[in-house]
């Protein structure tokens, strides 16, 4: 019969136990080496990531600045186009020169209008009477920096 031993620390071992009786073994220098190397390769690691984050927080900040700047112009488009419909829409001959001044959520958009007389011809020379050509003139400022859209159309009113 093997004898255990009572005390806590430093049982003696079975004769026939897979445990080894063998003490503590030292690392080798070449081991930590390598060891240590991985603190280093998680550091470039966070350093990868972070950098990864920042640039893709910029691309959705670039995202959402081209969303918004497109819904602005939509905006624009939209009354510029609405503009024009009553122009076209009335029976009298546009005002020679009009401003509005149209608050949106985007800011103060100033739509100006000026209407002259169209000095168009027939191909024989003929003038034709009654084309007035319209030009609506949108601006704005978007993050301090001026914009402007522009459209030009005909409008025909005779007498």
């Amino acid at each position: 019969m093997e004898k255990w031993s009572n005390e806590i620390f430093n049982t003696p071992t079975l004769r026939h136990s897979n445990t080894s009786t063998v003490g503590a073994r030292r690392i080798p220098r070449r081991a930590k080496a390598t060891r240590a190397f991985a603190l280093y390769e998680v550091l470039i690691g966070v350093a990868v990531f972070a950098l990864g984050v920042i640039a893709l927080g910029r691309a959705v900040e670039n995202c959402i600045n081209a969303s918004t700047i497109s819904a602005e112009d939509n905006v624009v488009r939209q009354i510029l186009s609405d503009r024009m419909a009553q122009i076209q829409a009335a029976s009298a001959v546009p005002d020679a020169e009009k401003e509005f001044k149209i608050d949106t959520h985007y800011g103060r958009i100033i739509l100006h209008q000026k209407t002259e007389a169209a000095a168009l011809t027939e191909p024989d020379n003929t003038l034709i009477t009654g084309m007035n050509i319209v030009t609506l003139s949108a601006s704005w400022a978007h993050a301090g920096v001026p914009e402007s859209r522009q459209i030009q159309f005909y409008v025909y009113r005779s007498g």
